[in-house]
């Protein structure tokens, strides 16, 4: 009997017709191209000719690269990129000039491989960097004046640098699960982020009234180390923080609810 072949990795072939039927309607009546959870494992240039969608999921396959032809899809508002096995971004992610919400979680990006051009996208309000493989933020990204959430968590972090923390318009940044110094450093990092800490918080109404003393308790606590200096070897405690799974989920909206 012939030996057969050893089977490499062969995705599902995306044919035009299949990229017409996955067309949806999204919640505010734009086009929605979904393509995600297809096996996809190498990007299908057929969608070229549906590039006036409004929004892109090729989430959950097994991209590794993403081309420059991508700058087709000038209207696109969402791209939702994340569990791939992306490398590098191409640089003319930055002429999506509309896009407005970015998600990348879930991949093999460097710092090395994040283009600079990311900062050219003004309208960017949501970006999710999250589980891949980055040890720093480009200060460029300070850039993005709209960023209202960004999602930096399970990276290789130590720092995160004054433009992105301060960026005029943020209200929701995850940094959970880097390897944050455990020295002063740590705590001026923490210290940086407590004018957003609302957003990991459970809104009030949720809670029974036990729950909500006991918030409240805790609320006072950490009102009270603003006027104490703590010990350097002494780590400041957010018991309000939520802390997301560090796997990525079919829903990643969970990443970013408060």
């Amino acid at each position: 009997m012939a030996k057969g072949k050893p089977k490499g990795q062969k995705g599902k072939k995306i044919t035009l017709k299949i990229a017409k039927n996955s067309i949806r309607i999204s919640f505010d009546g734009g086009r929605r191209l979904d393509l995600s959870k297809m096996g996809i494992t190498t990007f299908p240039n057929c969608i070229l000719k549906l590039a006036d969608v409004d929004e892109l999921d090729l989430s959950r396959n097994m991209l590794k690269k993403i081309p420059s032809s991508i700058q087709k899809f000038q209207k696109l508002r969402w791209l939702d990129l994340h569990s791939n096995q992306l490398e590098e971004l191409p640089k003319e992610i930055g002429t999506l000039q509309n896009l407005f919400y970015l998600n990348i979680c879930n991949n093999k990006l460097t710092t090395k491989n994040l283009p600079e051009e990311l900062n050219l996208l003004k309208n960017l309000h949501i970006l999710n960097l999250g589980l891949n493989c980055l040890d720093s933020i480009p200060t460029s990204l300070g850039a993005l004046k709209e960023l209202k959430e960004i999602g930096l968590f399970d990276n290789a972090l130590t720092t995160i640098p004054n433009s992105v923390k301060k960026l005029p318009k943020l209200k929701k940044l995850n940094a959970k699960r880097n390897p944050f110094p455990d020295s002063a450093k740590q705590e001026e990092h923490a210290d940086s982020i407590k004018r957003i800490e609302r957003l990991y918080l459970v809104e009030e109404k949720d809670l029974c009234f036990s729950c909500l003393k006991m918030c409240q308790d805790e609320r006072d606590k950490l009102n009270k180390l603003k006027n104490v200096t703590p010990s350097p070897s002494k780590k400041l405690s957010f018991p309000l923080l939520l802390t997301p799974n560090s796997s990525a989920k079919d829903n990643q909206e969970e990443w970013r609810l408060g």
